[in-house]
């Protein structure tokens, strides 16, 4: 009896170990499958990796040029755009322009534009009064005197000479209308170039008939008497009558015809 059991577990034993290395190699086998599927998924993965990241690239690299495009685009300088044309100016609107200022190439205004007339007053020269009026203020620069609007001394650099409202006002010599300026003191007031330096203020005027650049010879109507402004309203009806040597004011009665 215990013959007959030897072969069976022989067998039994020999079956178990056929088993065991079968279950073996297909552990085996799985094994390595599994490791070489696992090695063909990682470089499908690297390769799709790859791929993308080569896409990428190709689409950074377009983009990266326009924007170094538009950066040196924005870098160069603006080519500047050329000068528009413009007429030469009129000579005769220079002319006109100077005269306004008083000034023209000379330095002093000594002629209107195509008069062909000059202006020469020198010391020993002399003055027609620009009214028929008595000297309400005379001028003073070495001391004040009593300005009785103002209520207050001042100094004076003109002569103020009464006058009724709408008498005329004439040139006292030949000159040039320099300028035509309205202020608050001396109200309208006309300032005519004599020459040599010479000029020649008459304020507190209206309807003042000359402009600017004529050329006027003595006894021209330079306007008329007005009211007068806040600054003489006490003194009444008056002519501002200043003159000045190279811009500083000189007393006019010297030079006045007595």
């Amino acid at each position: 009896m215990n013959k007959r059991q030897k072969p069976s577990q022989k067998m039994k034993g020999a079956t178990v170990a056929a088993v065991l290395c079968f279950v073996a190699a297909i552990a085996i086998v799985g094994t390595y499958t599994f490791n070489d599927y696992k090695r063909t998924q990682q470089k499908a993965e690297l390769a799709r990796v790859e791929e993308d990241r080569t896409k990428d690239e190709e689409t950074k690299e377009p983009a990266e040029e326009a924007n170094n495009l538009v950066v040196k685009n924005q870098d160069e300088p603006e080519e500047p755009e050329e000068p528009a044309e413009t007429e030469p100016e009129d000579t005769d609107a220079g002319t006109e322009n100077d005269a306004g200022t008083g000034t023209n190439a000379g330095g002093n205004a000594q002629s209107t534009a195509g008069s062909g007339m000059s202006v020469n007053f020198g010391e020993d020269s002399k003055l027609l009064w620009p009214v028929n009026g008595t000297v309400l203020m005379s001028y003073s620069m070495d001391k004040t005197v009593y300005f009785s609007t103002l209520d207050q001394y001042k100094y004076n650099p003109a002569v103020v000479i009464s006058g009724a409202e709408g008498d005329q006002v004439l040139c006292g010599t030949t000159g040039i209308v320099k300028s035509i300026d309205v202020t608050a003191e001396t109200g309208t007031t006309v300032n005519v170039d004599i020459g040599n330096g010479y000029e020649l203020f008459y304020g507190q005027l209206k309807e003042v008939p000359v402009k600017v650049g004529d050329y006027v010879e003595a006894k021209s109507v330079l306007g008329y008497v007005s009211q007068p402004t806040k600054y003489y309203s006490v003194e009444g009806c008056n002519v501002y009558f200043e003159m000045r040597k190279d811009g500083q004011p000189i007393n006019p009665v010297e030079y006045l015809e007595e």
